[in-house]
C-alpha cells in the first residue's frame, strides 16, 4: 500500500491494518506487526504507527498484551 503523502498518515495505516484483518491476513488472536515494523513497511514514523495502533485499540479491533504487543481481537 502506498501512503498518500497529502493526507494524514496514521488513518491510512490504521485502515490498511483494518483491511488486512478483514481479509484474514491477521487472524483473531494473532499478533500484528509492531510499530517498528509498521513504520518501516509504510515509511512513516514510529509515532505514526503507534497512533494507528492506538486508534485500532480504542475501536476494539486489537488489544495489547503487556510486553508482547498488539493482537487481533475476536470478532463481536
Amino acid at each position: 500500500m502506498e501512503i498518500n503523502r497529502a493526507e494524514p498518515h496514521w488513518p491510512q495505516v490504521a485502515e490498511e491494518i483494518r483491511r488486512r484483518i478483514s481479509a484474514g491476513t491477521y487472524a483473531p488472536g494473532e499478533r500484528v506487526p509492531g510499530t517498528v515494523a509498521l513504520a518501516a513497511e509504510f515509511d512513516v514514523s514510529q509515532s505514526t504507527a503507534s497512533r494507528a495502533l492506538a486508534r485500532l485499540r480504542a475501536e476494539g479491533v486489537v488489544y495489547v498484551v503487556s510486553g508482547r504487543g498488539y493482537f487481533v481481537s475476536e470478532p463481536t
